[in-house]
């Protein structure tokens, strides 16, 4: 062997060695992947339809609501540690809306309610201007128009009676002393006795022991106040006369409302009597003091009456819109139903679109002026940002079910023990995955189950649950009706405690459990704000709210009571509000002892 051989030989032996420790150093610490990673990646997690909360390894049960689970979506995450996501099936079944912010004119709409009342300036007191007893009326009731001239009442007046014969002797006397005789006559015509009276006195020779008392005006007869054979004196009121070819419209303007409501303001406004038309008018005075137990100014316009077909105390709906817009340029404008407002602070939530989804996010801002149906916005909001403009509750309440920062709780976290999160196994943890919505977000069915109010057969168990709470909403529509703030502030906070009592597991069916968990953190919501109420006012603001969602749920489930179902249509700033009431008798939560029986029977729900 040659000495080039061996060397090949022995490089090539050293190479193999090389090679040997490398495999063994590095090569050898490397594992196959394992089946069991494998399937961790792979694993499907179960969720529930209706607590998206619960996450499982395995299918089976809802270990809150009972129903059966359902595959995780793989791609569901969240956007923001803050924000509630939601998908479109969950956006379509809460009907939520949402619009894109923009710069538009700041004009104030005002709504006013008021009557058609009398002009006072129109109002004549029909005076005796003869002494004497009253021996007939020609008018007898209140009403009657009478014309300038004609003869309301005659009278008997002995003093007028003795008039005349002085008259009768000093005519006689008139040549030697006429002095005499023209002081008669002028004692005469001090009690209105004109020329013609006199003459024929005079001409005849005879006293007339009758005289006639005549209307010094035309109009309608609104008040009488003399009765046949009483006796009046010399400029005692006997009629009160009142001219309605003019009259006032007297508007209510509230302390809050009077920066917006000046002299000379144009205002539309049209009369419930006269449907179908629209009048305008413009504010002639505008009162300077405030009714100290309303709290309400007067704005008056003045009308012609020339068609006889207004009357005094008609009620009638205006409508006054100032710019109230402090620049030249536009201001942003949202609509009320975008704002939640807790007494301390507003908020909106801001849409917020990305790849993975779509979310939904608290956002505090400062309100301008409010427009009627629209607020401008001083700060918080940019043009162009979305928001949500309707449903704006439903994303609140999911929001607080979620830990998310909500409108009762801008921190976030969960308050209630039922929602809290679990781990992989089902067990509660504190730091586990928010929920992503309280509404089915996997649901395949497009139903709209925020307007449904079909009836649904349940058991008489949940009816039964479901009635207990009802008789607290019951409780306070009573309170609100007597005026009584704490009352109604007890009987929310009473609804708190039963609503949570209410086992949702006697809900048998998919339908029935969509229906409930699209009502019942409205129906929370709404008794929270009450019973967080500061005055009776804010109490039936949230009252609108949390009736409706009632009236829902009653429709709905049952409670097997035979309820009314009435309605305000002067509510809610002229908008109308409904009210469930176990009594026909129309008792208005609204308004209370203002206004009291104001509204109507709508339907009765059996």
């Amino acid at each position: 062997m040659t000495t080039q051989t061996k060397n090949i030989l022995k490089m090539a032996g050293v190479l193999f060695i090389g090679l040997l420790l490398g495999w063994l150093f590095f090569g050898g610490n490397e594992k196959p992947q394992s089946n069991h990673d494998t399937d961790k990646v792979n694993e499907v997690i179960w969720t529930c339809s209706m607590h998206p909360q619960i996450r499982m390894h395995e299918s089976g049960k809802c270990p809150i609501c009972g129903m059966d689970l359902i595959p995780l979506d793989s791609n569901q995450s969240e956007v923001d540690v803050n924000a509630i996501q939601m998908t479109e099936d969950a956006i379509k079944l809460a009907n939520i809306q949402t619009m894109v912010v923009g710069n538009d004119k700041a004009n104030k709409e005002l709504r006013l309610n008021g009557k058609v009342q009398i002009d006072e300036r129109k109002v004549y007191t029909q005076s005796a201007h003869i002494p004497g007893r009253i021996e007939s009326l020609k008018i007898n009731f209140t009403g009657e128009k009478v014309n300038k001239g004609q003869v309301l009442a005659m009278v008997y007046s002995p003093e007028l009676v003795t008039a005349q014969e002085e008259l009768l002797q000093a005519f006689s006397i008139n040549e030697s002393q006429p002095e005499l005789f023209e002081a008669a006559k002028q004692k005469l015509n001090n009690w209105k006795i004109g020329e013609n009276s006199i003459n024929k006195i005079l001409s005849s020779g005879k006293i007339i022991q009758q005289f006639p008392i005549t209307a010094d005006v035309s109009g309608i007869v609104t008040a009488k106040k003399v009765e046949l054979g009483n006796y009046v004196g010399m400029g005692v009121p006997i009629y009160e006369i009142t001219d309605l070819s003019s009259l006032w419209i007297l508007f209510d303007v509230y302390e809050s409302d009077m920066p917006w409501v000046k002299v000379g303001d144009k205002i539309s406004y049209t009369i419930q009597s006269i449907p179908g038309e629209t009048f305008e008018g413009k504010i002639s005075f505008l009162d300077p003091f405030i009714n100290p137990q309303t709290r309400v100014a007067t704005a008056r316009i003045e009308i012609k009456n020339i068609e006889n077909n207004l009357k005094p105390e008609m009620f009638v709906s205006g409508i006054i819109k100032n710019n109230v817009s402090k620049s030249t340029f536009n201001e942003i404008v949202i609509p009320k139903s975008a704002v939640m407002w807790t007494g301390e602070r507003s908020v909106i939530y801001i849409q917020i679109i990305e790849e993975n989804g779509v979310s939904f996010k608290l956002r505090e801002v400062t309100l301008g002026p409010s427009l009627g149906d629209s607020y401008v916005i001083k700060s918080g909001l940019e043009t162009g940002e979305e928001i949500v403009v309707n449903g704006t509750f439903t994303v609140d309440a999911a929001s607080q079910l979620a830990g998310k920062p909500s409108m009762m709780n801008l921190e976030g976290g969960k308050k209630m023990a039922e929602h809290e999160n679990m781990d992989m196994s089902g067990t509660k943890t504190e730091n586990g995955k928010k929920p992503a919505s309280i509404i089915n977000n996997e649901s395949k069915n497009k139903v709209d189950y925020s307007t449904m109010d079909q009836r649904i057969v349940t058991s008489k168990e949940f009816q039964s649950q479901l009635k207990i709470v009802f008789m607290d909403y019951n409780q306070m529509k009573d309170a609100l009706v007597k005026d009584d703030f704490k009352t109604s502030n007890l009987a929310a906070l009473s609804l708190l405690k039963n609503i949570d009592k209410i086992n949702m597991k006697l809900l048998v069916s998919t339908d029935a459990h969509k229906q409930w968990m699209a009502l019942e953190p409205n129906i929370k919501l709404g008794a929270t704000k009450i019973s967080n109420s500061k005055t009776i006012e804010e109490e039936r603001k949230y009252f609108i709210q949390l009736s409706m969602n009632m009236m829902r749920a009653v429709k709905i489930f049952g409670v097997n009571l035979k309820i009314y179902e009435q309605f305000c249509p002067m509510a809610n700033e002229n908008g109308g509000a409904y009210w469930l009431s176990m009594s026909k008798e129309i008792l208005n939560p609204y308004f209370g002892e203002a206004m009291l029986t104001c509204g109507s029977t709508k339907q009765i729900i059996e």
